[in-house]
């Protein structure tokens, strides 16, 4: 019992699930283990389990620190379409620098909703659908094509990245694909033919930011 109290005191959770954190950037889901837990923080398998349960709590620990993290730096002194753009832009900036999150985040939404994790995202969006004049017969509508949409673009974006693989020039990655595109027929692929161009030239965040300001439009145009 002495001997568990000794390494109780010198690690703690939080120690235990930024650890945690680094092997998913580093190695993703599958590299996520105890052993590798124990190799990182120099501790026996014991002391890990005296605060983390099993894999999936740990997970969900990490996936929290990193939206909590994300959305730690509150906007204010902005309007209201503002601040859920800095918000917007505080997730896709998390999401790509923690390429496993859009995977835990999805789960957390269709597995785990009462858990930490969705309504930090909803309450955070939410409130700002709420100041932008939104009846409140439609916050959670609204809110809901927001969350989405953030969710949705900047794990596609994440999930993009990783496709094209480390090392990978992006330019050239999307070059490759604007060729692919052009050389389909136009008569069967008129509108990808039309905007192949465009997919080589796009800027991930600025495109992401175009998208949000259609849905805040259409969103605005209903107060």
């Amino acid at each position: 019992m002495a001997t568990r109290t000794r390494r109780t005191d010198a690690l703690t959770r939080e120690r235990i699930v930024g650890a945690a954190v680094e092997l998913l950037d580093t190695a993703g889901e599958g590299g996520l283990t105890f052993k590798a837990l124990t190799e990182r923080l120099a501790t026996g398998a014991g002391a890990i389990y005296w605060h983390v349960a099993n894999k999936d709590e740990l997970l969900d620990a990490a996936t929290d620190g990193a939206v909590a993290a994300a959305l730690a730096t509150e906007p204010g002194g902005q309007s209201p379409r503002e601040e859920i753009r800095a918000v917007a832009f505080g997730l896709f900036d998390a999401i790509d620098e923690h390429p496993w999150l859009g995977t835990q985040l999805a789960l957390q939404f269709s597995r785990n909703p009462w858990g930490t994790v969705t309504p930090r995202i909803f309450e955070s969006i939410g409130r700002r659908v709420r100041a932008l004049g939104v009846p409140e017969a439609a916050w959670f509508t609204a809110t809901s094509a927001l969350v989405h949409y953030i969710l949705g673009a900047a794990g596609q974006n994440a999930a993009n990245a990783r496709g094209a693989g480390a090392g990978v020039d992006r330019a050239e990655f999307l070059d490759n694909a604007s060729k692919a595109w052009e050389k389909l027929g136009p008569d069967d692929y008129p509108f990808l033919h039309a905007i192949a161009g465009q997919l080589r030239e796009h800027d991930d965040r600025e495109q992401f930011l175009a998208g949000l300001d259609f849905v805040l439009t259409g969103i605005t145009a209903s107060v």
